[in-house]
């Protein structure tokens, strides 16, 4: 399946590009054995003409068969190529950013271009409950891998402190996992799922 660059993408955002839309499947918790409990999801990218992307997932527990039993979990954030910032920039907070982009062309994104042949990125990924997450990691091509740096938790959060994820592009669908480490225990599977893009 060819993937389409929107016009109006800022440059440095295109190695983001393939994430852009709206994905909906199915995955499983933990690690997806036979007794592991159902959940659908749709997760959407967006962008607005600013130098990252727009992230929020819904999830909803379910039967074998896919129907929505209830609410699981909503998560939002912004993803974005790790760079430093510099005037061209807004923020912080309603701080304009310059008319144009900060990064202008292709070559000056190539310029970020790591040692792997990938790009570093960061992920910044907001719960309900108090918890909020900061992954740094790479893209290579249709491949993201992402541990955390940092977990945020309320005074009253659930324990949790630390997590990776990795997506990747497959034929078409999103595939992904994330592990978490909580409850003092070691990352381990937390779930995965294979998402088809709908829009």
């Amino acid at each position: 399946m060819p993937m389409e660059i929107p016009t109006d993408l800022t440059p440095e955002l295109v190695p983001l590009s393939w994430l852009l839309g709206t994905w909906e499947g199915s995955g499983r918790l933990g690690e997806g054995e036979a007794d592991s409990e159902h959940f659908a999801q749709k997760v959407t990218f967006t962008q607005n003409g600013l130098p990252y992307l727009q992230y929020t997932a819904e999830s909803w527990l379910t039967d074998e068969q896919g129907t929505r039993l209830r609410p699981l979990a909503v998560e939002t954030g912004f993803w974005a190529l790790d760079r430093p910032l510099n005037d061209a920039d807004g923020g912080p907070g309603l701080v304009p950013a310059d008319i144009v982009p900060a990064l202008r062309s292709a070559d000056e994104v190539e310029e970020l271009r790591n040692d792997a042949g990938g790009f570093d990125i960061t992920a910044t990924i907001v719960h309900p409950g108090g918890i909020a997450e900061l992954y740094y990691g790479q893209i290579k091509g249709p491949q993201i891998q992402l541990s955390t740096d940092v977990v945020m938790r309320g005074v009253n959060s659930k324990e949790y402190s630390a997590a990776t994820r990795i997506y990747g592009l497959v034929n078409g669908d999103l595939y992904w996992r994330w592990d978490v480490a909580s409850e003092g225990e070691a990352l381990k599977a937390h779930a995965s799922a294979i998402l088809n893009k709908t829009s």
